[in-house]
């Protein structure tokens, strides 16, 4: 986390923290994405250096309104929007995210694999990854259907790939080399 976007991350943060607001900013933070993701023309607004502060403003408070924000996010966004830096939002939100998930404890996982995994899979995965790295692992798969089998972990910065085109790249360069 770093520059402006996680200045505002911290700062949003720490104000969830002294105002017990942190599950009620989540939640509106994890709206204001799944919205933004569904609508290109409210990306487009968020991103784009063309609307005035009060447009933004105007705009940002009548969806904050409708979705029924608390007070602390309408506040952040419309200080975004205010600053100009509505821009901004969506790197602010994936810090605030990370600093909540370490405030509770967890880390990061990202998971591809070849098929969607089982639940029983996805739960014997998440036991591994606590034992490894002491913490509660939020896992977000995918699928990736080069990988032929077997799986891609990302941690943090650690990656363990044991997927099976790994293998046969290295049996590959290994029948090279002799």
């Amino acid at each position: 986390m770093s520059g402006i976007a996680g200045r505002y991350a911290l700062a949003v943060f720490e104000l969830a923290l002294e105002e017990r607001a942190l599950d009620s900013v989540e939640r509106d933070f994890n709206a204001l994405k799944a919205m933004i993701a569904q609508t290109s023309d409210l990306a487009r607004f968020v991103r784009a250096p063309v609307f005035s502060r009060s447009e933004q403003a105007k705009g940002m408070a009548a969806i904050l309104d409708k979705m029924g924000a608390a007070p602390l996010t309408t506040r952040f966004v419309l200080l975004l929007a205010a600053k100009r830096r509505l821009y901004l939002l969506l790197d602010a939100i994936r810090d605030f995210e990370a600093l909540l998930a370490r405030q509770r404890g967890e880390i990061d996982a990202e998971i591809a694999s070849a098929r969607p995994l089982r639940l029983d899979e996805t739960a014997e995965l998440k036991r591994v990854l606590r034992a490894k790295f002491g913490r509660d692992p939020q896992i977000a798969a995918r699928v990736d259907p080069t990988l032929l089998g077997g799986l891609v972990v990302k941690v943090g910065s650690r990656m363990i790939d044991s997927s099976l085109r790994a293998k046969l790249n290295g049996i590959r360069a290994v029948m090279r080399g002799a």
